[in-house]
C-alpha cells in the first residue's frame, strides 16, 4: 500500500465516523471507566487502521489490522453491555453495532488479500 494515504482509505474513513458516533454516544458520561474503555477501544481502531496503512509492509499492515480488528470486537462486546446496562437504547444499540460489523468485515477482508 505504498501510496495510500490514510485519508483515502474507505475502512479509515468509516472508522473515523464511527469514532465521532461512539464519542458522541458516550463522551460525556458519568461511568469514568466504562466511557473511558469504549472511548479509547474506539479509537485504537481508527489509528490501528492508520498505522498499518502508514507502516509499509505487509507484515506491518497485517499485525495493526488484527489489532483494529480485535479493538472493533472490544467496541461491540462494550456495546452490548451499555445496551444491557440501559446506558444506550435499543436502536442506538443496533446502530452502532452495524458500524462496527461493517468496519470488522472490511478490516477482515482486507487482512485475506494481503500478500
Amino acid at each position: 500500500m505504498p501510496n495510500l494515504r490514510i485519508e483515502d482509505a474507505i475502512v479509515w474513513q468509516k472508522s473515523r465516523v464511527f469514532t465521532r458516533l461512539i464519542y458522541a454516544q458516550f463522551g460525556k458520561s458519568k461511568d469514568f471507566g466504562f466511557r473511558d474503555q469504549i472511548l479509547r477501544a474506539a479509537l485504537s481502531v481508527m489509528n490501528n487502521l492508520a498505522e498499518g496503512i502508514e507502516s509499509g509492509t505487509s507484515k506491518e499492515l497485517k499485525r495493526y489490522f488484527s489489532i483494529a480488528k480485535g479493538s472493533c470486537g472490544e467496541v461491540r462486546s462494550m456495546l452490548y453491555a451499555a445496551y444491557d446496562i440501559r446506558y444506550i437504547s435499543h436502536k442506538d444499540f443496533l446502530k452502532l453495532q452495524e458500524h462496527a460489523q461493517e468496519i470488522a468485515k472490511i478490516i477482515a477482508s482486507f487482512r485475506k488479500n494481503i500478500r
